[in-house]
């Protein structure tokens, strides 16, 4: 008897210990006030994992506007929650879901048993989803979200950032010109990649080792940011999986006619782009996001060259055509790949013969 309590005893001081000497942020300080997350335990011996989520990094945007840096917060904000994505179809384009209030992200730190975490390298990820669908925090499983950064984090003890940046049409529709230039979404991620420059020190980052990485649209968000005059010195290294600034689809040539198609579908003037942009950019944001829809049968060419809604040059973020910026990405070091079996999605919309049974060949 005395033996087994010998045992319990020395469980109960390890299980103490464990948690005696975990090492946790609490609340960290940012430019916008006092944020608090929460920790999570990873094991009886290991550390923990700060989580903080929904930190806005800019302020609720206005409907195809610029996005302006967030006035800041009374208090300590409670980062515990995911914030809704930004406001898009769902995937049957039936409906809309989402909010234009989205502007937030979320962060992985790993933390030690004994101290807190300094100086780790940084990676933020830019996700997919044709510059249509997608969060920060991915699809939900059973609660389990598709975008989680805790493994990450924790298997290569870095920090791991997502966030949410606009689309559809709120984030990418654009007149060709001064009175709607565009890029919307990808300014939301020139915030937010700005954003964690300057504050992920308070977190136990390294702003000087910063990796943005991300995959389809994502990838090639990714590409477009490294060649962008606007993201000089924000980070060092960048990662394109499935996609890049060269593609076919990456690039808009013809914004205006697109503008003017939804602009005609939402009863707005179309001769003139002043007074489209002012009607569009009026127009209730539901409506503006389901005017536009993807084609999915009887196309005429391959799936993703009906994207229309995608980055434009609009003579500032992109000042000129992709192949002319790659000077700006010099100093950058940039791995660009594919994904394994990445291109079934589409195989299975381009190549109808694909999805039939087998026969078997006697």
């Amino acid at each position: 008897v005395t033996m087994a309590r010998w045992e319990v005893l020395c469980f109960a001081l390890c299980c103490y210990l464990g948690v005696a000497q975990a090492a946790t942020l609490g609340v960290v300080y940012t430019e916008g006030g006092f944020v608090e997350g929460e920790s999570k335990k990873l094991g009886l011996f290991d550390g923990y994992v700060d989580i903080f989520r929904g930190i806005p990094f800019a302020a609720p945007p206005k409907t195809l506007e610029d996005p302006q840096p967030h006035p800041g917060w009374q208090g300590t904000l409670k980062a515990k929650e995911f914030k809704k994505r930004c406001m898009q179809v769902t995937l049957t384009q039936t409906d809309v879901r989402g909010s234009e209030d989205c502007l937030y992200l979320n962060i992985w730190v790993p933390q030690g048993r004994k101290e807190v975490s300094t100086n780790l390298p940084v990676m933020v990820w830019i996700y997919g989803g044709a510059f249509l669908l997608g969060a920060g925090q991915g699809a939900n499983f059973l609660d389990n979200y598709l975008y989680d950064g805790e493994e990450i984090a924790v298997r290569g003890n870095v920090i791991v950032v997502t966030f949410n940046y606009r689309l559809g049409p709120l984030g990418f529709l654009s007149t060709g010109d001064k009175n709607l230039p565009g890029n919307y979404g990808l300014k939301d991620q020139h915030m937010a990649i700005a954003w964690v420059k300057r504050n992920i020190k308070a977190f136990g980052g390294d702003p000087e080792n910063m990796t943005i990485f991300g995959e389809s649209a994502g990838a090639v968000s990714v590409s477009l940011q490294t060649l962008s005059p606007k993201n000089k010195g924000l980070f060092k290294r960048a990662i394109s999986q499935s996609g890049v600034a060269l593609c076919s689809w990456a690039i808009q040539k013809d914004p205006l006619g697109w503008a003017q198609k939804i602009g005609k579908h939402l009863g707005c003037p179309t001769s003139d782009t002043a007074e489209l942009a002012n009607c569009l950019r009026t127009s209730n944001p539901k409506s503006l996001t389901m005017a536009y829809h993807v084609q999915l049968t009887n196309l005429p060419v391959p799936l993703v060259h009906t994207l229309a809604l995608t980055p434009v040059v609009d003579g500032d973020f992109l000042p000129d055509s992709p192949e002319n910026l790659f000077a700006n990405a010099a100093d950058i070091d940039y791995l660009a790949g594919v994904n394994n079996m990445d291109g079934h999605i589409f195989a299975g919309v381009d190549l109808p013969a694909i999805n039939r049974p087998l026969v078997k060949v006697t």
